[in-house]
């Protein structure tokens, strides 16, 4: 069974709400752009590296 794209991300949002915490207001934007297709998940991916990969 193939879940959409949008359930994938509200189902990993619930999951660490479990835990108490809380997407930053950053994520949330990525995340929306990336339901409505305005970006690919790879990109979604290298934004967060660029914002959390250590330095060198």
């Amino acid at each position: 069974m193939l879940v959409r794209a949008d359930k994938k991300w509200d189902y990993g949002i619930g999951m660490i709400k479990v835990d108490g915490l809380e997407p930053t207001e950053d994520m949330k934007k990525l995340i929306e752009k990336e339901k409505k297709g305005e970006i690919s998940m790879e990109e979604v991916r290298k934004a967060l590296d660029r914002k959390y990969k250590m330095k060198e």
